[in-house]
């Protein structure tokens, strides 16, 4: 075991602060990472402040993770000491079951090992996440992250990036089709630059006129302000697929009805409350309503490969480590654009 140097929420109240645990020494299939940068995600203030109702603490969130290769077991064959390295949402799966084994270890039966927050085998503990000073990861959960992206940038490539590119490829977006997305968050500015990347006209619904410029900067052909419910009227029937990355409620019916015949609507975003779906939304056009979940090791480092090939990283905002409790309230007010990522260097060494 190391000492390793953290920031933590101690209780669902308590703003995180720092403080100092043990990491495991590499084993032999482990890859041991100096986290150079982590992004945030909504999900780590769903879970730092219990909003889920399924945190153990202390809790140190962080699973948009990217640094460098400290120490390497011995019989890892992926990477060596100096490697550019990520880790996402994931550091292990049963690897058995038949999602395991087809490499979509997201949706493994018997139950993923996040990042942070969940049992961890190794310790007996909980799994504490890149809100730190460095990560040991078994190679098959980790990452290889491309040296012609920036690499901050590409942080939040790791679970902003994957949720949206893992539904845009299942449903096979490309060329000749009409894509919605709806939110220009961190989820649908990345939705934004993987349908566009893909090939696809691109519309952006959003309920904000003053994001109508960025949207077309990243990438949308047209940007519909829905605030005027008139708004959608022009686009029923018009899309082969809408990928909606709102968590607030929102009404899910008046986008099912612009499908097309046989298209699907996919949520990514996580709304609070159960949503209500109008029978006849779905029946009218054989429309299809779909949930999607981050991607597989494969798929995320498929993910990352496009990302290098098409020079796709997040629009990011760089913050210190101290001031990831002043983030937390602003990205509650939406006010990032359009991710924040911690520069571990500000964070103290052991």
């Amino acid at each position: 075991m190391f000492i390793c140097t953290g920031y933590a929420a101690q209780s669902a109240s308590s703003p995180l602060a720092f403080t100092t645990f043990e990491r495991r020494d590499p084993g032999p299939k482990d890859v041991e990472i100096e986290i150079l940068y982590c992004g945030v995600c909504h999900s780590d203030l769903h879970t730092a402040r219990n909003e889920w109702h399924n945190t153990v603490y202390p809790n140190i969130p962080g699973h948009e993770v990217v640094g460098r290769v400290r120490r390497v077991g011995s019989e890892v064959t992926k990477f060596k000491e100096g490697d550019l390295a990520g880790v996402g949402c994931l550091v292990d799966s049963c690897r058995t079951c038949e999602n395991c084994v087809e490499g979509l270890q997201q949706y493994c039966i018997p139950g993923a090992t996040g990042t942070y927050n969940s049992p961890d085998k190794f310790t007996g503990k909980m799994t504490y996440g890149g809100y730190s000073k460095a990560i040991v990861v078994d190679e098959d959960f980790t990452l290889r992250m491309p040296a012609n992206l920036d690499l901050a940038a590409s942080a939040p490539l790791l679970c902003a990036g994957i949720t949206t590119y893992s539904p845009l490829r299942h449903w096979k977006v490309g060329p000749g089709q009409t894509v919605g997305v709806i939110g220009l968050g961190g989820l649908g500015h990345m939705g934004v630059k993987f349908a566009r990347a893909f090939g696809a006209h691109v519309v952006l619904f959003t309920t904000s006129e003053s994001k109508r410029a960025d949207a077309e900067r990243l990438g949308a052909h047209e940007v519909v302000v829905t605030r005027d419910p008139e708004a959608l009227k022009p686009w029923i029937g018009k899309f082969h697929f809408i990928l909606d990355c709102v968590s607030a409620d929102h009404d899910i019916n008046s986008y099912l009805t612009l499908l097309k015949r046989d298209g699907t609507l996919c949520l990514v975003g996580a709304p609070e409350n159960p949503q209500p779906i109008a029978a006849f939304s779905l029946l009218g056009g054989r429309h299809s309503f779909a949930g999607s979940g981050i991607g597989g090791l494969p798929e995320t480092q498929e993910m990352l490969d496009f990302c290098a090939e098409h020079g796709i990283t997040s629009d990011i905002e760089m913050i210190p480590i101290d001031g990831v409790n002043a983030a937390y309230e602003r990205m509650l007010k939406s006010d990032v654009k359009y991710r924040f990522v911690i520069d571990m260097a500000t964070l103290p060494a052991a």
